[in-house]
């Protein structure tokens, strides 16, 4: 293992490498920050406002996009979820859920020639139905599963 490279890491030397790379022209300022997000979408308290904010007006249902995640989840604050995509043209795809406070829990968006899949864990409250958010050549797809959360990990 190498300690020196991880104590530079650690101490800084990541932003010092990027300052170097955007200085020498290898990577571009705009590549180097964060891609513009959506804050207005983030900031909704309803699934059916978060929709919108992410530009769906009415998605169609679509039994094209696969939710993987358990029936039940143990632990709330750690709940795995896959999504993926069988819509040719899969531009993004993004994750609500009904009951937290905060309904859009993430957003990918998918470069052309990208496997339309995704798998995150997101924190739930607790038990609600989770939705996938899928734009596919302009048009919205959705689809939903409940998800169960239990109490302290005991089934109750």
């Amino acid at each position: 293992m190498n300690h020196t490279r991880r104590r530079m890491l650690k101490t800084g030397g990541g932003a010092g490498l990027l300052a170097m790379l955007v200085a020498a022209g290898i990577v571009r300022p705009g590549e180097a920050l964060a891609a513009d997000w959506n804050k207005a979408a983030f900031e909704t308290k309803t699934v059916p406002d978060a929709i919108k904010a992410l530009g769906a007006s009415a998605p169609a249902n679509s039994a094209d996009i696969v939710m993987r995640a358990a029936d039940i989840a143990e632990n709330g604050a750690v709940v795995p979820v896959g999504i993926e995509s069988k819509i040719p043209g899969t531009e993004s795809i993004s994750i609500l859920i009904d009951k937290n406070p905060n309904p859009l829990a993430a957003s990918f968006d998918i470069p052309a020639g990208t496997e339309p899949s995704v798998t995150t864990r997101v924190k739930m409250g607790q038990t609600a139905d989770v939705y996938a958010l899928v734009k596919a050549n302009g048009k919205y797809y959705v689809t939903k599963k409940e998800i169960k959360v239990t109490l302290g990990g005991c089934g109750g």
